[in-house]
């Protein structure tokens, strides 16, 4: 039997389709790469979005707490400006959007009509049915007065 002798021309074929063969292997290859690397940017972004989404979702301990409170007509008056009344906006957490909250406005600044008209001296202020009491409350401190349930 006789080996088949390839020209020089066959050769070259081959060699170039070889090559080219490697070249679009390679091309295949980064651009499963650049695919895999886009899709898990854009995976974890959407994780970066729907976290918090979700979480700011789920109801949190304090709101039939703070619900309790409104109900039962608590106010809280305070400032933006008023760092107790930070801390005690912080004690609800994200239910403190369920607080009777009253704005009075900035700090040695005009005041807002309802906060005048309630006699609010200093901040935070809570005004209970027959009771005014100022300074940060704790959430123990609130329930004993109002009655509401504390969650434990």
């Amino acid at each position: 039997m006789e080996d088949k002798q390839l020209t020089q021309e066959e050769r070259e074929k081959l060699h170039e389709q070889q090559l080219q063969n490697r070249i679009n292997s390679d091309k295949r290859k980064k651009i499963t790469k650049k695919v895999l690397i886009y899709s898990i940017i854009i995976i974890v972004l959407a994780a970066i979005i729907y976290i918090p989404i979700s979480n700011s979702s789920k109801p949190s301990i304090y709101d039939d707490f703070a619900k309790c409170l409104s109900e039962n007509n608590v106010k809280f008056y305070g400032s933006f400006q008023c760092p107790h009344c930070a801390d005690q906006k912080a004690l609800f957490g994200k239910s403190m959007k369920y607080v009777n909250y009253i704005e009075c406005g900035p700090l040695g600044g005009p005041v807002d009509q309802g906060c005048i008209d309630a006699g609010v001296k200093a901040y935070p202020t809570w005004i209970f049915e027959n009771e005014t009491r100022e300074g940060v409350l704790s959430l123990g401190e609130l329930a004993q007065q109002t009655g509401c349930t504390l969650p434990q």
